[in-house]
């Protein structure tokens, strides 16, 4: 079969000579007019970008298979094979590994937990049907939840109640030996938990990381102020920097000295890293870019692990087609809204707050309350509706009952009248100091506090952190605000 597939690929490149021959030959001393010579020129060019096409892909091909992850069947989670060209939402869960197996994870990590297997990272990656937008909620690991039995490759794990989310991976690693108990056993547990059907899931580990992002040529990170942690190795100035994988990678997990040291902290700041990622890839116009396209596609692939239903070349290829004009502006991210544990003040559960996480990626929505995307599935698109038509009839119970208001109090004394008119000013200069502001997306209330419209929470000055109006825990980053105020980037 080698010597089958080198000697297809040693035929097209003969091929794309010939037709690519130099000007001394016999075809080319023809007298062609020069619209026919540059069509020539095209079909060659064409041609020879083909061969190297069936190079590359065939590449690609191996280095998908080498990626490739079964998942082991559960009670829960449905098998299928992802088409991205359906017209349905795709779920995906993100795993980030913390292994200390191999040099690049111990230069990283350290080498204190060789063996050691856990989900530092886990977060449900939702790509609307329209492919207009995606959201993203990070699950600290921290939270304490109870899961259902789980299928490894020996044996069955009996269901568990009050347990950190992130051993979940590692006690199926434990049991099952690979990769697929593992990262299996999470998507069962997070379906138990969200009510979501996941089926697809990516992990990735420290070195996987850290080349991804020295295959981009390293990001650029706001930082809103100065800070240093030994730990990490890493110190860094209040403002713009530019960071390799390395230091990427560690910024990803540092916990000390850089807002209030928790988990819950170190998610918002992933978030952060993964839009600012996908912003330096559509700066640098990679998709246009033969080259560094490339060089990006096979480090990625050699970097990620995928479930069997994604490690397709087609599938792939066919989702980063249908999301080519995708805009980083419309990743709506938020982590898990959490509380204090009753029973471990350094554990958290989740509020009642995530059931409408949950319910908005069920109905193919964006995490945000600003109405700017709308989903093209047919679940979202029905809720949609119906949303719009409770609105309707709100409103015009609402009109009605204004109208009636109106015609009485027009039956008042010219003093009530005169009042009136004053608290509707009032009402509309308070409206009008709430609006969005274009370069930092956030909202300012008659008393200096900034709202984030997305998720109406209460966003820190200094830092851009948004937090829970309820719980004061935080839930995401304004990363528009945090670049322009800091750093003068515009979005």
């Amino acid at each position: 079969m080698a010597q089958r597939k080198s000697k297809h690929s040693s035929t097209k490149l003969q091929r794309a000579k010939v037709l690519s021959a130099p000007s001394h030959t016999h075809g080319y001393r023809a007298p062609f007019s020069w619209w026919k010579a540059i069509a020539v020129l095209l079909v060659g060019i064409l041609v020879f970008a083909g061969s190297i096409f069936s190079t590359v892909y065939a590449q690609l091909v191996s280095t998908v298979n080498e990626a490739r992850v079964d998942l082991i069947a559960q009670k829960n989670v449905k098998q299928e094979i992802v088409d991205p060209n359906s017209g349905k939402a795709l779920n995906i869960l993100l795993l980030g590994t913390d292994s200390r197996d191999g040099a690049e994870n111990q230069a990283i990590g350290g080498s204190n937990d060789v063996g050691n297997h856990q989900a530092d990272t886990t977060m449900v990656v939702h790509i609307s049907a329209n492919r207009q937008f995606i959201d993203i909620v990070s699950i600290p690991r921290d939270s304490i939840v109870s899961v259902p039995s789980c299928e490894t490759s020996n044996g069955t794990i009996p269901a568990q109640r009050n347990i950190m989310f992130n051993s979940v991976f590692a006690t199926a690693y434990d049991r099952g030996g690979n990769l697929a108990s593992a990262a299996s056993c999470t998507v069962s547990a997070v379906n138990a938990l969200t009510g979501l059907n996941i089926s697809q899931f990516i992990t990735v580990d420290f070195g996987g990381l850290k080349n991804m992002i020295d295959a981009l040529g390293g990001v650029d990170v706001c930082i809103s102020q100065d800070f240093s942690d030994r730990d990490a190795n890493l110190t860094l100035s209040r403002g713009l920097n530019h960071l390799n994988g390395t230091d990427a990678t560690q910024f990803a997990r540092v916990r000390h000295g850089l807002g209030d040291g928790s988990d819950i902290m170190r998610t918002v700041r992933q978030q952060y890293l993964i839009k600012m990622l996908l912003r330096e890839a559509l700066k640098q116009n990679i998709l246009t870019n033969f080259d560094k396209l490339f060089q990006l596609s096979t480090t990625a692939l050699k970097s990620l692990n995928i479930s069997s239903g994604l490690a397709d070349t087609n599938i792939l290829i066919g989702l980063a087609n249908s999301l080519k004009s995708f805009k980083v502006a419309s990743i709506y991210s938020q982590t898990v809204p959490v509380t204090t544990w009753s029973q471990d003040a350094n554990r958290v559960v989740w509020t009642s707050g995530a059931d409408e996480l949950w319910t908005r990626i069920q109905e193919d929505r964006p995490l945000s309350d600003d109405g700017s995307e709308s989903s093209s599935s047919t679940s979202g698109t029905t809720d949609s509706s119906t949303n719009t038509r409770t609105q309707a009839q709100q409103s015009q119970s609402q009109t009605q009952q204004s109208q009636s208001q109106s015609q009485s109090q027009s039956q008042q004394t010219t003093t009530d009248s005169s009042t009136s008119s004053s608290t509707s000013s009032s009402t509309s200069s308070t409206e009008n100091a709430s609006t969005v502001d274009p370069n930092t997306g956030l909202m300012t209330q008659a008393d200096g506090t900034l709202i984030d419209p997305k998720t109406g929470g209460y966003v820190d000055k200094d830092s851009g952190v948004i937090h829970n109006p309820t719980t004061g825990w935080s839930i995401g980053l304004a990363d528009e605000y945090l670049n322009y105020t800091v750093c003068g980037i515009k979005s």
